[in-house]
């Protein structure tokens, strides 16, 4: 099935697929492994489907996948699984792309495992352009804090391959590979645009950074 090119053809109702600090954004990619039965369900049915199912972040809780009707935050993201791989013990490899951000509306009373809710995305029509504002970002100051937060946190960057991408893949793809918690992440989702999800980036990176100066004079 081919990508949605609208919020026209978005479903109104979505399997949801709660997964604390695991970000995807429009046009962006994430590789998930699938082993726990309610999600193989969720995979089954979405591949007899429209292949789409939406990620979102669980609130209020320190479990990764928690099971039952737990709070959820009030954005997540519609992934098309664009390849999936059957493994041994009735497991999947997914490759999901983000399409869209979407807030729950009322979530279903359903007989599948996993959770269902009808969903709005009226409030992300700019996601189906989703490099649009990148000539707004000033990348040399957001390279610039990359390569130190890189550095602080011991991670290994390869940066020939960072002056291949576009501004805007560098933002997605940082927001989504930087070891932020659950909440950091969703500000980085709920970023309004591609600008002020860089504005956030560097904000969280800087914070985290001047915290730890700070902490270690103070020792």
């Amino acid at each position: 099935m081919r990508r949605p090119a609208s919020i026209a053809e978005l479903p109104d109702m979505l399997a949801l697929f709660p997964l604390s600090r695991a970000l995807l954004l429009p046009g962006s990619h994430r590789p998930l492994n699938i082993f726990e039965p309610r999600f193989v369900a969720m995979i089954d049915d979405a591949l007899a489907g429209n292949r789409m199912v939406g990620l979102i972040q669980p609130r209020e809780t320190a479990e990764e996948a928690p099971r039952g009707s737990v709070p959820l935050e009030r954005v997540g993201c519609i992934g098309r699984i664009t390849h999936f791989e059957e493994q041994a013990d009735e497991r999947y490899f997914v490759i999901l792309e983000g399409v869209c951000r979407f807030e729950p509306i009322e979530e279903l009373t359903t007989a599948t495992p996993y959770r269902q809710a009808k969903i709005s995305t009226a409030a992300f029509q700019t996601d189906f352009t989703p490099l649009l504002g990148e000539d707004a970002i000033n990348r040399d100051r957001l390279t610039g804090v990359l390569k130190a937060y890189a550095d602080f946190s011991q991670i290994e960057v390869d940066w020939e391959e960072v002056d291949d991408m576009s501004t805007g893949e560098l933002v997605n793809l940082s927001a989504m590979l930087t070891p932020h918690g659950a909440r950091e992440k969703q500000a980085l989702l709920e970023a309004l645009t591609l600008t002020d999800r860089a504005e956030t980036l560097i904000a969280l990176a800087e914070m985290e950074m001047a915290r730890a100066k700070a902490g270690a004079v103070l020792q």
